[in-house]
């Protein structure tokens, strides 16, 4: 016996490690979460329905146990767990998961309310008519195939695929360091689209989007994105579409009225759904509505009441699309493997070219195996044809020969396979109709090669026939018969409402009424019933003062920048009452210990802001870009390390003042500023020590003034016009003592 010899070698743990997670992440990025652009499936679902092919479980055939199809895809295919294989199995099953079922399941597949379907051995499955389309051509050659995971067998690397399934089912997963999500769409849109762009491969994205509207999901709903955001999400491969539950409005006796939702989004539970609308009615936080019931059977029925029937449905709806998932944005991130093997971001174009040149190569290997077929049984009838005219010498020689297949060889000038198919003949063919019945076989099968070999030789020939299988699909499966419930689309649009109108629309139910809204410098907030003017009545605790003093509305948002950079966004109705000394500002948004208040005001839609750091960097935003509605803000400003946001001024003017520390001030075009959503910007002012003090914005013909209102005229100020980024020259004489701007 051979000793065992151990092979133990002594290896860094990072670089172990390193190895051994990077192929998992290949395995997982290559052999779970992504999908193959061509046929649209994972590793799962292709070999759940090449199992279920093998067990012959088409569309005519009886059900069987779903428990039988799981463990022969796991015996055979996929061994990682029964559990995984019966819910990927689940999902093709669900018509309210995927927009075209490639399971036909009996029994309970699991419903929209969320429950989970019964155990594998109570349910039965067979495959659909769709999934007999994407397996078409299998045992024509039409795809490769690779050895199992045991070497026992073999699988399809991917199927031949009669219509584009990534985009008519969609796909979602997460992989290591990266993700897909592709929503559902309109299969006779898809295929309309792939027609125009086999007749055109030049066809730019924009006109591919006559064809596809948007995506399609099985619950229907309505997308409320304009049509430019659609465009660019399917230019880029990346994007969101907002998604709203369809609703309609039943009228009762004496203005009396409900609302009815009859579809919900893709993907939300309509159980949790009510529970949530349930519980903001417990906490007040809808106060237009009165009741929500659900009274679905078949088919979604949420009934809303309103409060009173002077409520008007837009606006309730409004609220509840705002604090609901009766409203919700549907990722689009085409991330997928092309051609099985490098995961990449593709446009809607590039999806549409990947799955038309698959169905090229299924074509031609399709012709070339039948070509093949063709040409082993042409040998086989000529040879018949050969023997038809000396039966009896062939008779003879069978009857009298010990080894026949050679002498009739030699005899009739015979290939194998034709001596082995005449010595094959059974008797009755021998009739002289078999012989006409071969001519005629022979005659068709060589008017066929003839036609395949054309196809196989002819780009034109070969477009069209793809063209003419996306028709017959389309047909099919594509909505256009008025009994194709399946193929009618099923997702709406609408025109996305200006966001503008739709919080004045909501907010017109805060009553709309002035407040005094006072922060101390030590961080306490409170807000006073109408403008008031700073006066001793306003006590603060002791050792703390006035900092921010804002006449504002109830239905105003209150914005603050802190020196981290980062923007928060309050509502002036929900600010605590002037009672007391009010409520910390650190109750309402999280800010760190370390970080101090820069600046605080009413916020302005449409209105520009330049930010400032005191390291002399900066640049202008756009105030609307700087809302954020979270306790943790929006971080706008990047500071770096060692310095922190110091100034934050609107725009108004075409000039920029910059001050230092060390009272140097430099004046400036704002031109020369860019504008940004968020970074560190540009250098505003240079600085030996020290660093930014103030900034502000100005029109040079009307001057500029300094912290105690003192206005400096354009004359007295042309000695500190330069260019940005320079250091600046002192202050003029009589500048305030502060430094600051007004």
């Amino acid at each position: 016996m051979a000793d065992i010899v151990d092979d133990i070698r002594p290896e860094p743990l990072a670089s172990a490690l390193s190895e051994r997670y990077l192929a998992y992440a290949l395995s997982t990025i290559t052999q779970r979460a992504l999908p193959d652009a061509r046929d649209g499936l994972k590793p799962v679902h292709r070999r759940i329905l090449y199992g279920m092919l093998r067990l012959r479980l088409d569309p005519g055939s009886a059900p069987k146990k779903s428990a039988k199809v799981v463990g022969d895809v796991m015996g055979t295919f996929h061994p990682h767990g029964d559990q995984a294989i019966y819910d990927a199995l689940v999902r093709l099953a669900q018509d309210f998961a995927v927009r075209y079922p490639l399971i036909d399941g009996q029994g309970n597949f699991g419903n929209v309310d969320g429950d989970n379907p019964a155990a594998m051995r109570y349910t039965e499955a067979r495959l659909t008519a769709l999934a007999q389309a994407l397996l078409e051509g299998l045992d024509e050659d039409a795809a490769d195939f690779r050895a199992t995971y045991d070497g026992a067998e073999r699988e399809p690397v991917v199927l031949p695929a009669a219509f584009p399934n990534l985009l008519a089912n969609g796909s979602s997963g997460i992989a290591v360091g990266m993700a897909t999500s592709i929503p559902p769409h309109n299969l006779g849109e898809l295929c309309s689209a792939v027609i125009a762009l086999i007749e055109n491969p030049n066809t730019r994205d924009a006109t591919l989007l006559n064809y596809v509207k948007g995506p399609d999901f099985p619950t229907g709903g309505v997308i409320v994105n304009g049509p430019a955001s659609i465009a660019e999400a399917y230019r880029t491969g990346r994007g969101s579409f907002r998604l709203r539950a369809n609703w309609k409005k039943e009228e009762g006796a004496r203005g009396v009225y409900q609302i009815v939702v009859d579809q919900i989004p893709y993907g939300v539970q309509k159980s949790k759904l009510i529970e949530r609308m349930a519980e903001l009615l417990d906490q007040k936080k809808l106060p237009l509505l009165e009741d929500v019931q659900d009274e679905s059977a078949e088919d979604i029925r949420i009934v809303l009441a309103p409060k009173s029937r002077t409520v008007d449905a837009a606006l309730l709806m409004e609220q509840l699309f705002r604090q609901s998932d009766l409203e919700v944005r549907v990722p689009l991130n085409m991330n997928v493997l092309d051609s099985g093997l490098i995961p990449r971001v593709m446009s809607l174009k590039e999806v549409l070219i990947a799955f038309v040149n698959h169905r090229r190569d299924v074509l031609e290997r399709r012709s070339r195996h039948r070509l093949e077929k063709i040409a082993a049984r042409l040998e086989v009838l000529e040879g018949y044809l050969a023997v038809y005219l000396n039966l009896d010498k062939v008779i003879k020689i069978i009857r009298t020969k010990d080894e026949p297949k050679p002498e009739l060889m030699k005899a009739f000038r015979l290939t194998e396979n034709q001596a082995e198919a005449i010595l094959n003949m059974r008797l009755r063919a021998l009739r002289k109709l078999e012989e006409m019945e071969i001519r005629h076989e022979h005659e068709m099968l060589t008017r066929e090669r003839k036609e395949l070999k054309k196809l196989l030789g002819s780009g034109k020939l070969k477009d069209e026939k793809l063209i003419s299988e996306m028709r017959a699909i389309q047909e099919k499966f594509g909505g256009k018969r008025k009994d194709d419930k399946l193929g009618q689309r099923r997702t709406q649009f609408s025109i996305m409402p200006d966001i503008a109108e739709e919080v004045a629309a909501i907010e017109n139910y805060v009553e709309r009424e002035p407040i005094t809204v006072v922060c101390s410098e030590k961080g306490w907030l409170r807000s006073f019933k109408g403008h008031q003017e700073p006066g001793d009545a306003i006590k603060y605790r002791e050792g703390d003062r006035e900092r921010f003093w804002l006449h504002a509305e109830t239905t105003d948002k209150l914005m603050i920048l802190s020196t981290d950079g980062r923007f928060f966004t309050l509502e002036c109705a929900k600010l605590p009452g002037g009672r007391g000394n009010g409520e910390a500002i650190r109750t309402f948004i999280d800010l760190p210990p370390e970080a101090d208040l820069v600046a605080m005001f009413v916020h302005v839609p449409g209105r520009k802001l330049l930010l400032a750091a005191t390291s002399g960097h900066g640049f202008v935003t756009s105030e609307d870009e700087a809302v954020a509605m979270t306790r943790g803000g929006k971080r706008v400003l990047n500071v770096g390390e060692r310095a922190k946001a110091q100034a934050c001024a609107f725009v108004d003017g075409e000039s920029v003042a910059v001050i230092g520390e060390n009272r140097k001030l430099l004046i400036f075009p704002l031109a020369e500023v860019p504008e940004m959503a968020r970074g560190r910007g540009v250098i505003l002012q240079r600085y030996k020590d020290g660093g930014l003090l103030d900034v502000t914005t100005f029109h040079w013909k009307e001057g500029l003034k300094d912290e105690n209102n003192r206005l400096f005229e354009p004359s007295e100020l042309k000695d500190w016009k330069g260019q940005r980024a320079q250091a600046g020259r002192l202050v003029p004489r009589g500048w305030a003592k502060s430094g600051r701007f007004a």
